[in-house]
């Protein structure tokens, strides 16, 4: 037995496709939108879909000129714990990435940038959410203040590359879009992957 490459994968994705049949909003919460779905699948079967809509989000990853790079502290609810990650948050309704990430930044570091790339975009929790992280590098860095939400807590304080890196194999760092927001510096830094920077300007009108 011989499993296929993927170039060898059946043209098209319609054996894959479940078509939904009805939708019902199972909650709504300041924050959370879920939704329950029925859906066909491909044998004609039908099932069930539970999943949370979501604006979307972005993280920053902040590179000082010395190569430091700019991180978080803080603590998320869920785990009932505080976690090491890159600045990140939501986005407001039709707001374009690169200006919630300028927004962001400024707002929980008090940083501003003068250059940005756009690395990718991440999907982190597809079987149930329908969220999407764009995830943006800032270099160019100037301090300032920051101005934190009314019930926003967090430090923030620099590592080294090396140190995030060690941080995701010890299993310190487990969040998600900072450990592929590591992947896209280092390959970066290897010279592996491109990245194409640009002034917030120049960056929006790129869209």
């Amino acid at each position: 037995m011989s499993l296929p490459s993927h170039a060898e994968l059946p043209a098209g994705e319609d054996h894959l496709l479940e078509r939904p049949l009805s939708s019902r909003q199972a909650y709504r919460g300041s924050f959370l939108d879920v939704r329950r779905d029925e859906v066909t699948m491909p044998d004609g079967g039908v099932a069930s879909r539970e999943y949370i809509v979501h604006p979307g989000a972005v993280m920053v990853i902040p590179v000082l000129d010395d190569g430091r790079l700019v991180l978080e502290r803080q603590f998320r609810y869920p785990l009932h714990r505080a976690v090491l990650e890159f600045p990140a948050g939501k986005l407001d309704a039709g707001e374009p990435g690169i200006v919630c990430a300028v927004r962001e930044l400024q707002e929980e570091t008090g940083i501003t940038a003068r250059e940005w790339a756009y690395a990718c975009t991440l999907h982190n929790a597809i079987a149930y959410s329908t969220e999407g992280i764009e995830i943006w590098l800032a270099r160019g860095l100037t301090l300032g203040a920051a101005r934190l939400d009314q019930d926003e807590f967090l430090d923030v304080f620099t590592a080294s590359l090396d140190e995030v890196a060690e941080w995701v194999r010890s299993g310190r760092i487990t969040d998600a879009k900072t450990m592929i927001g590591l992947l896209w510096l280092q390959q970066w830094r290897a010279g592996t992957w491109e990245l194409t920077w640009r002034s917030a300007e120049e960056s929006l009108a790129a869209r």
